[in-house]
């Protein structure tokens, strides 16, 4: 009857556990996203968007997450692909990722019960002059053996919730740490793009520069022959010489940055700097068309802001797990097993034995800890909810960010390439003028100087509008969608 009752109580108080204390979550905080961005995609971009380039339209590269593969450099592809599986920052969130995804399981075997098992053989002697030994035993003492086979099982049923807002929220966080997986692959894809178009920059720059110093040697040959023939004077030797010593210096400089280039590039694919050469090349490159999308997108695609609202989820179930605390808490125990004295009498019916219970637990008096560790937990939500807000006001900033950098670097560009065609017609002219005696070598280095630096300023543009539209791709999200976070159920999944 004992045990019918403890059954009874046991399935009454379990039926409970269907109970939850706290705020249950339905949505993200609300957050002030716009309809629009401010700044107009560029052009290109624009007609990306009237192709159908978007989300619902898998099968391009950048969908895929290949976002570098629109930019059509097998160089790049290939060192791209070495950052997934090679970084070691990658591999570290990776790691940070599976120990975040085993916590999942550990929660959920909390709603299981504990079975435990401790078998134990022991060996007793008792001299001859112990006290209660008989008369007949007295001569040799007495021994004596015990054999235990017990098994113990012990369960807390998950009456108000706690149990399972543990295991939601371990969850959670787990797809929160997928989130920053994919966020620390988008960055280091982002900055090895970076370091890559830089170092292209500075091939491009060492390639004009080269070209450069091959026009001022003939300058200075024709001055020298100038000076020879009693034309032009020593100044105009010395002028052109140190024209051509300065493009000199700063060629051999650039291989300075180069040099830090390739080895940040090396350390980003998870090499030594030694392991790692890129050839020269320069390609003359124009920003790819990719779909902008509107502001609310960005919920979708970007892995920070995925990652940080999927951290206000897991503060709310904390909330609900400090409430709990205010409940009482039932535990059922129960233990089977078999005692004899010796190993034959071991399987034997009277070597049984048994027992079953339960013991319920309240916290009359904390001196309001409980209070205060509610108000603690919903404060660490808000403080989440905040960042949360905060991750997204920051992303829409870098795509503005990008995209007005994007506009007006297009049209720098284009004034740009206005100078160089005035300043290659003005060293044209003054080269000629130069040459027939009308004008002095200083009118020259001035034209050569105007042309120099107008053509550096395109090639540094040219880079710097490569670089923003890697930084825009990366605001974007680099093709990524929340959809891909891992479903609870397959975290819970033990492996």
């Amino acid at each position: 009857m004992r045990i019918a009752a403890t059954c009874r109580l046991a399935l009454a108080l379990a039926l409970l556990s269907s109970c939850s204390v706290g705020p249950n979550y339905k949505q993200a905080p609300p957050i002030p996203a716009p309809l629009a961005f401010k700044e107009p995609a560029p052009p290109n971009f624009k007609e990306a968007e009237a192709e159908g380039w978007k989300q619902s339209q898998p099968g391009d590269a950048y969908l895929k997450g290949k976002w570098w593969e629109v930019y059509n450099d097998p160089a790049l592809n290939a060192l791209e692909e070495q950052v997934s599986i090679s970084n070691q920052n990658v591999l570290q969130a990776e790691a940070l990722y599976r120990e975040a995804r085993a916590t999942v399981p550990a929660a959920r075997a909390g709603l299981y019960p504990t079975v435990t098992s401790a078998p134990a053989i022991s060996t007793t002697g008792v001299g001859s002059n112990a006290a209660g030994t008989t008369t007949a035993a007295s001569a040799g003492g007495v021994t004596r053996s015990s054999f235990n086979l017990p098994a113990a099982a012990s369960w807390e049923p998950d009456i108000w919730g706690n149990i399972r807002r543990s295991v939601t929220a371990a969850a959670t966080s787990a797809q929160a740490s997928a989130g920053d997986l994919e966020n620390a692959k988008l960055l280091y894809q982002a900055q090895l793009a970076e370091d890559y178009f830089d170092l292209r920059g500075n091939d491009a720059e060492t390639a004009l520069l080269t070209r450069t110093d091959a026009s001022y040697q003939e300058y200075l040959t024709l001055t020298r022959n100038r000076f020879n023939g009693g034309v032009a004077s020593d100044l105009d030797v010395a002028q052109a010489e140190a024209q051509l010593y300065g493009v000199e210096a700063e060629l051999i400089d650039l291989g300075v940055a180069r040099a830090q280039f390739e080895h940040a590039i090396a350390i980003l694919t998870g090499k030594a700097p030694s392991e790692l050469t890129i050839p020269s090349e320069t390609r003359a490159a124009l920003p790819p068309a990719v779909p902008v999308g509107v502001p609310s997108q960005l919920l979708e695609r970007r892995p920070d802001i995925a990652a940080a609202e999927r951290r206000v989820a897991a503060a709310n179930e904390q909330i609900g797990i400090a409430m709990a605390a205010f409940y009482p808490n039932l535990t059922l125990n129960g233990s089977v097993g078999l005692e004899a004295s010796s190993l034959l009498k071991w399987f034997a019916w009277p070597a049984r034995v048994w027992s079953v219970g339960s013991q319920l637990s309240e916290t009359l008096f904390d001196a309001g800890r409980r209070k205060a560790v509610v108000a603690e937990e919903r404060a660490a939500y808000d403080a989440v909810a905040a960042q949360y807000r905060q991750t997204v006001l920051t992303a829409l900033q870098q795509v503005e960010d990008n995209l007005a950098a994007l506009r007006i670097l297009e049209g720098e560009a284009a004034k740009l390439q206005d100078t160089i065609q005035a300043a290659d017609r003005a060293l044209t002219v003054s080269s000629a003028q130069y040459t027939a005696g009308t004008a002095n070598y200083l009118t020259v280095i001035t034209a050569q100087a105007t042309l120099l630096n107008a053509q550096v300023s395109a090639v540094t543009l040219e880079t710097r509008r490569l670089t923003a539209s890697v930084l825009l791709i990366q605001a974007l999200g680099g093709g990524w969608n929340s959809s891909d976070l891992p479903a609870e159920k397959s975290l819970a999944a033990a492996k």
